[in-house]
């Protein structure tokens, strides 16, 4: 086989169309020149940038003296990391400009490079500017002139990724805005970067097969770089790519339902938000009125509000890696989601389903594809998976991502069928994993049925992932939910004999426990029944007895011991049949 780094680029080249590859080309040709020059430097005449008239971005909340002085005492954001592994990961990756070395992972060495630590220090600045000021400003000033100086441009992991490096480009423009005492030299110094930056990025975009999150933040880039130097030709330019991309990625990746086509959640809110944070910069700044984006944007947000958990968050649906786009716990200025007040909520576009119910029960069910195509990177196969919360306490969950590099095994199970509220055939996950970022044969969901009455609603839906089995099969699921009861009824249509494997993933704070022929899972004062129809019965397993099965990450670089319900049964597709009722409130006259 193969090593990881060359099957990786193997399987890139695979996806690529004559177009990409002589992009590719052309972008490593440019690459190259930009890493031999000498970097940009303005000169006295040159009067490189104008500052006048542009705004620093509403962010919020508004950011508390005490998250300053957690600042200024240390604090950083490292993807829960310690500095000690941190820095080993940073020295095995030092000097090194593609793959990964040992356990390393690339993603958490990004994290503190983008400097958001200070974005908080600047946004505490922007609305109280005379507060502890001076030393605010001079801390924030020694911070970013010394991460220019332990980061010469372009040497190390911090510039291996263009969307990376676009990331900070609003950092540099918070400082040239918001630290006035700032000597010419030291301005000189964080303009060049700017213009570095902007000028790798220009020659890196993700584009072709790599279109996706990193593009829309690398047109970001392009629009905040392209404001500082918009009086000259090379700012205009990048002002009209970045918003040109923009507008562009807007209506692929924000479907018109306001669902994902990259089948992540995390991602989702991540990409709006750079999309808000952008149109607050460039409506500030009197560059562009950004009205046209809002409706989608807003569509996007009603999706989100869906899903909304208390305390901001989502289930763990698709791959999420924490991070922000403007920092942790601080968001653009956004507008409100459409009102809605639908119980069952179906978003055809995106392929989710959400129900919600009087006593504060919600199942989501995805019937959407694998992830944004060609390659698939963010998406999970976990077509037909449910979650459940009742009163806003996840019972039944999405396990979660863990990590993207440095441990490949627990990276396969984390987006891998198995480790979702689904059935898994034979083993198999419904598409195949390639590399942790690239799916090959990908399924199909298809949106069968869909009824609601005023106590309930009924969907059912169908995929196609194991129809590339040498005896194929599909397999279809119908939610069925009245009051606070729902049936989850699971068929098979196809040949030959199989093994099928129903997982109900548990979170890890529950308390499991069997009464009768149910079982009862307990957490945060809401319970729910779980039961099997048919004779069947579940099995109950526990992460670290073995194998991958029973993990959950509820953080990235993060995982906790879980159990997992799971019923096995082996058979031909018309012998074999699930119907898991489950139950959170009175028992109904009647099942739905």
């Amino acid at each position: 086989m193969a090593p990881p780094l060359l099957r990786f680029l193997l399987l890139r080249l695979k996806h690529a169309s004559f177009a990409e590859l002589s992009y590719r080309m052309r972008q490593k040709a440019r690459s190259a020149r930009i890493r031999s020059a000498r970097p940009y430097a303005p000169a006295r005449h040159d009067s490189p940038v104008s500052l006048s008239g542009l705004a620093v971005p509403v962010m919020e909340p508004e950011v508390s003296l005490a998250r300053v002085e957690a600042v200024l005492a240390g604090e950083r954001y490292t993807l829960n990391t310690g500095a000690r592994t941190l820095d080993r990961w940073q020295a095995a990756l030092a000097g090194t400009r593609g793959g990964m070395r040992g356990d390393a992972d690339l993603r958490v060495v990004w994290e503190p490079a983008r400097l958001q630590h200070l974005t908080v220090l600047f946004a505490y600045l922007a609305r109280k500017p005379r507060e502890s000021a001076d030393r605010v400003r001079e801390f924030a000033r020694n911070e970013l002139l010394g991460w220019l100086d332990a980061n010469p441009f372009p040497q190390g992991p911090n510039y291996r990724s263009a969307m990376e490096c676009a990331l900070r480009i609003p950092v540099f423009f918070y400082a040239l805005k918001l630290l006035p005492d700032l000597q010419p030299a030291e301005s000189a110094r964080i303009v060049a970067a700017l213009h570095a930056h902007a000028e790798w990025i220009e020659a890196n975009l993700s584009l072709y097969s790599s279109l996706g999150n990193h593009t829309v933040c690398e047109a970001a880039g392009l629009v905040f770089a392209g404001g500082v130097f918009r009086d000259h030709d090379r700012g205009r330019r990048w002002l009209v790519r970045g918003i040109g991309l923009l507008g562009q990625e807007l209506v692929r990746q924000v479907l018109p339902d306001g669902g994902a086509l990259e089948q992540s959640l995390f991602y989702h809110r991540f990409v709006l938000d750079v999309y808000w944070l952008t149109a607050g910069f460039l409506e500030g700044s009197g560059l562009r009125d950004c009205g046209d984006w809002r409706r989608r944007l807003r569509f996007g947000e009603e999706f989100l509000s869906g899903f909304a958990l208390p305390g901001a968050g989502y289930p763990s649906i698709g791959d999420a890696d924490d991070g922000c786009a403007v920092a942790p716990g601080l968001s653009p200025l956004r507008e409100p989601p459409f009102p809605h007040d639908a119980a069952c909520r179906v978003f055809p576009d995106a392929g989710y389903t959400v129900v919600g119910t009087a006593s504060g029960g919600r199942i989501t069910f995805d019937h959407g594809p694998l992830g944004m195509p060609p390659l698939y990177n963010h998406g999970h196969a976990d077509a037909l998976s449910i979650t459940l919360s009742v009163r806003g306490v996840e019972l039944l969950v999405d396990p979660g991502t863990y990590r993207y590099n440095g441990a490949p095994g627990w990276r396969r199970y984390f987006k891998g069928t198995s480790a979702h509220n689904t059935v898994t055939v034979d083993g198999l996950d419904q598409a195949v994993q390639q590399t942790g970022f690239i799916w090959s044969s990908p399924y199909a969901c298809r949106l069968l049925a869909r009824e609601e009455g005023p106590a309930g609603c009924r969907v059912e839906a169908e995929h196609d992932g194991y129809l590339r089995l040498k005896e194929p099969l599909s397999h279809r699921r119908t939610l069925a939910v009245h009051g606070d009861w729902a049936v989850v009824t699971d068929r098979f249509h196809g040949s030959g004999e199989h093994e099928f494997d129903l997982h109900l993933h548990l979170h890890p704070s529950a308390v499991v426990s069997r009464e009768g022929g149910d079982w009862y899972v307990s957490r945060g004062g809401s319970r729910i029944s779980l039961s099997l129809l048919g004779g069947d019965d579940f099995e109950l397993l526990q992460g670290g007895e073995g194998g991958h099965l029973g993990w959950y990450s509820p953080r990235y670089g993060v995982k906790l011991s879980s159990a997992v319900l799971r019923c096995r049964r082996k058979g031909s597709c018309a012998a074999v049949s699930f119907q898991t009722v489950i139950g959170w409130g009175a028992p109904p006259d009647r099942l739905p």
